[in-house]
């Protein structure tokens, strides 16, 4: 309805009041234990926001995690501390509120000094202690969740994962806000560009998505127009009173409150923002401003062009490719590739990231990582590798294995859209068959999802039963799984054909016939195809000219992408004829 005003910076206020080592209880500068030994400074800085006129302020709980609680060794403080924070952040916003004018509360949820990414805390550990802040924030009564200054893509996962597992436990309907920080030089603290944190944090269900803290409004503005272009999310944008300058007496915030406030003027008009206040270095005044200026504004209708896609750590990579098709790179697949499979049966893990990186080097856009073969940890497989390939590749990957529990692996070492492949209709869509079990996964972190033409009765052999099948899947994940179309990748699947068997002769032609069907019926929808598959059997020369000739077909039907050894397609134009008539 209108664009709302949050606050500005709550460590700065707090200590203008010179709180002592006694008010810390012993853990100097732990401010989030002030909520329980001085409530009345904690309260005193919301309604020093609140008096001039804001709409929200920020409960005092960004160090109410894991990291930070756990430097002071109060670590099992977190649902206190984040309860008593939102309890007087709502007394005193009820102090305020009104019929007319409702004042809200948001529960802080800070980034915490370890870096999963990094391996410096487990992603299951870090979940559970966000889902144990949330639910002190909901319970003390906190409209909205706003996981902030956020630094490493998979600690904003692991935040929303446990906000949301905290916010069905509470049965109550709770907004969640995410806010990335991104640096002067363009990215997120561990390289992430804006496109990968849109296209990494959208799909994990937040309601809003924004950027707060590093820099000033200047800085933020690029980022914010990429947003504004391209997010179905409404924006929020919480600025520092510029770039601190460092004196003798620390550091100084040297924007004005005229100037943040003609800034959020800017972005309100230009990028369609809901939701603006400011971060370190602002203050009461600066806020007034603000509140002067976009109050009652009504939020501009944005157009976004959507680009469906996956993510690495560092960028985001479409599914549709303007020139091309989309490569998923094979040759990182235990079951495909010999080199892989013995570098990693060796354990040999810098010889598995180098296949990784000679793909991107072959002309890859994703890698497919399937790390299942018998008689190995395939868990313990998946966890080393997805560790390593998600800081030492750029590409997105593509997590291949029919095991849920390696799949799980696999996505909590990924702070990037994974693509989840696959699902499939094998053992039916009961409540304890594989497919719902996957799908679980899938859609709690957000990830895209390949999804095979393999029914009850089998792997679907003719067009018309790859079709029914494909119908059944996009049906099935649109309306019980809440997936998009355009992030369902459609695998029509294809058997050798030079087995020799009069029953696989036309399996070609019928995965060629179905991707057309499929692509008619539902042209948002990706498709993909394992191509190799089709010449398996035959001696390597002939293999290249039967999959480039193969792909062609495929493309022309309709095909978005395939799993493929890039630098092993050959142009149509340079096969001979002979051979391509072969």
């Amino acid at each position: 309805q209108r664009v709302l005003v949050a606050d500005g910076a709550m460590g700065t206020m707090l200590q203008a009041y010179d709180p002592s080592l006694d008010d810390f209880d012993g853990h100097e500068g732990c401010n989030e234990v002030l909520n329980v030994t001085r409530p009345d400074i904690v309260r005193g800085v919301h309604e020093a926001y609140f008096a001039v006129g804001v709409d929200c302020v920020e409960t005092n709980t960004f160090g109410a995690n894991l990291a930070a609680l756990g430097e002071y060794g109060i670590a099992d403080r977190v649902f206190e501390l984040s309860r008593a924070g939102a309890a007087l952040a709502r007394e005193a916003a009820d102090g305020f509120a009104s019929v007319e004018r409702p004042r809200f509360v948001l529960g802080s949820m800070g980034p915490g000094t370890k870096l999963p990414t990094l391996g410096h805390v487990a992603f299951e550990a870090l979940r559970d202690a966000y889902e144990a802040n949330a639910a002190g924030l909901i319970a003390g009564g906190a409209d909205a969740l706003i996981v902030e200054t956020c630094q490493d893509l998979l600690q904003v996962k692991a935040a929303v994962v446990g906000a949301r597992r905290a916010i069905e436990a509470a049965g109550r309907d709770v907004p969640v806000i995410a806010q990335v920080t991104i640096e002067t030089n363009g990215a997120m603290l561990l390289g992430s560009e804006i496109g990968a944190a849109l296209s990494a944090i959208e799909p994990l269900g937040v309601d809003v998505l924004g950027l707060n803290c590093a820099t000033g409004p200047a800085e933020m503005s690029e980022h914010l127009r990429y947003l504004a272009r391209h997010a179905r999310l409404p924006l929020s944008c919480m600025p520092n009173a510029g770039l601190p300058e460092l004196t003798a007496d620390g550091a100084r915030y040297p924007l004005s409150p005229e100037e943040l406030a003609a800034a959020h003027v800017q972005f309100t008009a230009e990028y369609g923002l809901g939701l603006v206040g400011g971060c370190c270095g602002t203050t009461p005044e600066h806020l007034a401003r603000v509140v002067e200026a976009v109050a009652g504004r009504q939020p501009v209708e944005r157009q976004p062009r959507i680009e469906p896609g996956a993510a690495s750590l560092y960028q985001h990579v479409p599914f549709r490719q303007d020139t091309s098709y989309l490569a998923i790179g094979e040759r990182t697949n235990a079951n495909g590739s010999k080199a892989f499979r013995e570098a990693m049966l060796a354990e040999n893990w810098e010889e598995c990231v180098d296949i990784a990186r000679g793909q991107v080097r072959d002309g890859a856009h994703m890698l497919d990582l399937c790390v299942d073969y018998v008689g190995r940890d395939g868990v313990a497989d998946m966890r080393e590798l997805a560790f390593r390939f998600a800081t030492a590749s750029t590409l997105p990957i593509v997590l291949d294995s029919t095991e849920p529990a390696v799949l799980r692996a696999g996505l909590e070492m990924l702070g990037g859209r994974a693509i989840i492949n696959s699902v499939n209709y094998e053992d039916g869509d009961g409540p304890d068959s594989r497919f719902t079990k996957i799908m679980g996964l899938v859609k709690e972190h957000g990830a895209a999802v390949v999804a095979l033409t393999i029914d009850e009765e089998g792997q679907a052999r003719t067009a018309d039963w790859k079709v029914r099948v494909a119908s059944r899947l996009i049906e099935d994940l649109t309306t019980n799984w809440g997936m998009r179309v355009e992030d369902i990748i459609i695998d029509c699947l294809t058997f050798p054909i030079a087995t020799g068997q009069e029953e696989t002769r036309r399996d070609g032609l019928e995965t060629i016939e179905a991707i057309r069907e499929i692509k008619r019926r539902y042209p948002q929808v990706q498709t993909t195809l394992g191509l190799s598959n089709i010449s398996f059997g035959l001696n390597p020369a002939a293999r290249i000219v039967l999959n480039s000739v193969f792909l062609n077909e495929c493309v022309n039907a309709g095909l978005d992408s395939a799993i493929v050894h890039a630098s092993k397609i050959v142009p149509m134009a340079r096969i001979p004829d002979e051979q391509r008539q072969v």
